[in-house]
């Protein structure tokens, strides 16, 4: 393998890097400790390091998907005999079962099939397939920019935040969703202090929210989960601003498991709460957010820390990924498209066809 082009070095921003042919992956599994860039040769092993933590994020897993199909379209045309978009479906499958909940993985992979139904089934369809991930990546980024303009202008004055799992540059193409925001407001004097979820059992908050934004030179500091409401109290804090993984036609949030109890912590403090998502993350079909699949994972993830065993034995597990967040406990949605404020079935429409 030529190690020359493997990144070595990587901010927030270079989580996910095409370069000369060759897909990268930041692997969030090591960070803070290392940086270590995982390099996908097949669209199934893309979908596998999706499914592995390795990208997390609902917009950074839709770009990793798309750049996914690029793979699969390389391999299929490759070893087709009766044609290439036949060949590339069960890969397309593979990436589609990767994860569940986020609704970017499936938006980008229908984005990328509407491509293929377009293209020649004769002729080699590497580049366009290309070209059209890397749009999406550059599309993700543009949007995240103008919601971190578009929160920034919610904050009235200076003050505390506290945000949950990690919406940052990571989790997405660059700049990040909730960390978007955050990131506007700290530069424009509006926020002084941000108060970060530790977000078991991965522990995005402390390993990654943590890291993001001291990179960036911006207060943070830790909480345990079960912290932030004792912190509410003490006052100080006028925002919770956190992403999203799917957002319901109604307005009901899916996000990392806590946000739902943070959401009603919120509302007994009398503090705002803000979504930041882009409007890819915002699914029409489904009516609330009853309908949202919320992804249970493995066991061990709360039996063990570690590697080692620390939960008492026979003890049973319940481990959803996220949780939804009703509507009526959301203060506003902000997009790429505008600000949704105390969002409703109406709103989300007229936002939707803006």
């Amino acid at each position: 393998m030529d190690a020359s082009n493997i990144p070595t070095q990587a901010g927030p921003d270079d989580a996910i890097v095409w370069r000369d042919g060759r897909f990268f992956l930041l692997d969030q599994r090591y960070l803070p400790e290392r940086v270590e860039f995982l390099e996908l040769k097949t669209a199934a092993a893309t979908a596998r390091a999706i499914h592995a933590m390795v990208v997390r994020g609902a917009p950074a897993i839709g770009i990793t998907a798309a750049y996914g199909v690029v793979l699969a379209g390389v391999a299929a045309y490759r070893r087709s005999t009766g044609g290439w978009q036949s060949a590339i479906q069960a890969d397309l499958d593979e990436l589609r079962q990767s994860r569940p909940t986020a609704v970017n993985l499936f938006w980008a992979l229908s984005r990328m099939e509407a491509l293929i139904g377009r293209l020649s089934q004769e002729r080699d369809p590497s580049d366009a397939l290309l070209q059209e991930a890397m749009l999406i990546h550059r599309e993700d980024v543009a949007a995240n920019r103008q919601m971190g303009e578009a929160g920034a202008a919610l904050i009235a004055s200076t003050t505390a935040v506290i945000t949950h799992c990690n919406a940052g540059a990571l989790a997405t193409g660059g700049y990040g969703t909730a960390l978007g925001v955050i990131r506007a407001a700290y530069a424009k004097g509006m926020i002084r202090e941000v108060f970060a979820d530790e977000t078991r059992p991965w522990l995005q908050g402390a390993r990654l929210t943590a890291w993001e934004l001291l990179q960036d030179g911006i207060p943070v500091t830790l909480l345990a989960d079960g912290a932030a409401a004792s912190r509410m109290a003490q006052g100080g804090v006028d925002w919770v601003i956190v992403g999203s993984d799917r957002i319901a036609a109604n307005g009901d949030v899916a996000n990392k498991i806590g946000t739902y109890g943070l959401a009603v912590a919120a509302k007994h403090h009398g503090i705002k709460v803000m979504v930041a998502a882009p409007t890819s993350t915002i699914d029409m079909s489904l009516p609330s957010g009853r309908e949202i699949p919320i992804e249970v994972r493995d066991a061990d993830e709360l039996l063990c820390y570690g590697g080692r065993r620390v939960a008492a034995q026979g003890a049973g597990v319940w481990n959803p990924v996220f949780d939804i967040t009703p509507a009526e406990l959301v203060d506003a949605i902000v997009t790429e498209r505008g600000v949704v404020r105390s969002p409703d079935g109406k709103k989300m429409e007229n936002l939707m066809a803006s």
